[in-house]
């Protein structure tokens, strides 16, 4: 369980629901640890929070454990889908932990997005990657099968291709210079030309540097450091609709895992504030 997720699902107002899907991680794999090892390393954090004067524990959050994840990830994704759709008729907001990037179609699908907002070290504009639809380097393109419009943050990586995509009207491209010498500025302006009304927040954890959180299966060098990340996440999750952490692994001596945590538990203090 993570820690503080004290409630009954059905007083819940956030639920947290884990998806250890590893199945096209293309270079370290192991994010079916994923989900487990976020609450693990949660554990060491205060219930108190100083700068929302809240108590994680008193914030109605219910973890429902995971999604037992399979080898057909198109399966497995409408599966998780339902599951968060279930969620979202409970009128809770769903918290994904993942699990490879994947798995973030299925909080897109349950939340149906206008506006979908991700931290990336990658464009993930692939129409497919190595002979699969369903690879993680696909998700953004699939999320704008939904969403009107992505923002991705932090992105630093893509093919050719992929660019040419990203200078679409549809995508905005917030690079970790641009997050470095404007802030959650460049994130917020990028954010307030979209015209939206429901939003998803996906943060995968590659978007931070690799000496900042090592444990993930693609790493980037020059990325957002753990600040950068904290006050975007801060800044965005008042908006948004759903939110995930995805592309933790075991790789490390827990240090995506915390990040992860605590930029859950970040989304969680802030949305509850607004």
């Amino acid at each position: 369980m993570f820690p503080g997720a004290t409630v009954d699902c059905d007083a819940a107002d956030y639920v947290i629901v884990g998806a250890p899907l590893d199945v096209s991680t293309t270079f370290q794999p192991g994010t079916r640890f994923g989900p487990d090892r976020i609450r693990q390393f949660a554990g060491s954090f205060e219930d108190y929070d100083h700068r929302t004067d809240q108590h994680f524990s008193a914030l109605s959050v219910h973890d429902a454990g995971d999604v037992h994840a399979w080898s057909d990830a198109a399966e497995y994704i409408d599966y998780l889908a339902g599951t968060l759709r279930d969620v979202r008729a409970d009128d809770a907001t769903p918290l994904l932990l993942g699990g490879e990037h994947t798995v973030t179609a299925a909080g897109v699908r349950a939340v149906d997005p206008d506006l979908f907002v991700c931290l990336d070290a990658h464009l993930d504009l692939r129409t497919e990657f190595d002979g699969d639809p369903w690879s993680h380097a696909c998700v953004t393109r699939r999320a704008l099968q939904t969403a009107d419009h992505a923002v991705v943050v932090g992105a630093r990586a893509g093919s050719e291709a992929e660019w040419e995509r990203a200078a679409a009207e549809d995508v905005t491209v917030v690079t970790p210079e641009a997050v470095a010498d404007e802030g959650v500025d460049a994130v917020r302006d990028a954010i307030d030309a979209v015209d939206y009304e429901t939003a998803y927040l996906s943060v995968d954890i590659d978007a931070a540097d690799p000496g900042v959180a090592p444990g993930t299966g693609t790493m980037e060098p020059g990325g957002l450091s753990a600040r950068e990340m904290r006050d975007v996440v801060r800044s965005v999750a008042p908006l948004v609709d759903g939110a995930d952490i995805v592309e933790v692994n075991d790789r490390d001596d827990g240090q995506a895992a915390t990040l992860g945590a605590k930029l859950l538990r970040d989304a969680v203090f802030a949305h509850a504030e607004s």
